[in-house]
């Protein structure tokens, strides 16, 4: 292939994939951006999930729960450092996503566990999760799956 060849190729895959990558859905007055997980190996019983949330309200909103075809379970965590050991805990009453603001799904920190994975959570594909809202409903998302260091700095 010609360098301006190579060019028009790459320019035209990145404005095919800019969509997925910034995928935002709205319902009501949330709206959910960036939904992603990574790739998981065969035989790996869990993946998490990882989005902002936001909420235009002047109510804040609460994620109560969830749902996915790929997971026999979905719970909400939160990670945190204990003595050098890594703790991930459910979140059973939720996280609140305030009024006005967002909330953050990022690795080290609240996300969602895809818990009991049916099979491997493959690099590209998408995998739908369904989100529920204390006040907004359910909606649902298509979670981009990156490589395993994506959003390692974050």
């Amino acid at each position: 292939m010609k360098p301006i060849s190579c060019i028009v190729a790459g320019a035209i895959a990145f404005a095919v994939a800019a969509p997925i990558a910034a995928q935002t859905v709205k319902r009501g007055d949330l709206s959910i951006t960036n939904a992603w997980s990574r790739q998981t190996a065969p035989g790996q019983a869990n993946g998490g999930g990882f989005m902002t949330i936001g909420n235009r309200a002047k109510q804040a909103d609460r994620l109560i729960g969830g749902s996915s075809p790929v997971a026999a379970k979905v719970e909400i965590h939160t990670m945190s450092m204990d003595g050098g050991i890594m703790r991930m805990r459910p979140l059973p009453n939720g996280l609140a996503v305030p009024a006005g603001g967002r909330l953050e799904l990022k690795p080290g920190s609240h996300h969602i566990m895809l818990i009991g994975l049916k099979s491997p959570l493959r690099l590209g594909t998408q995998v739908p999760l369904t989100l529920r809202f204390q006040h907004g409903g359910s909606v649902t998302v298509q979670l981009k799956v990156e490589r395993i260091s994506h959003g390692a700095g974050a």
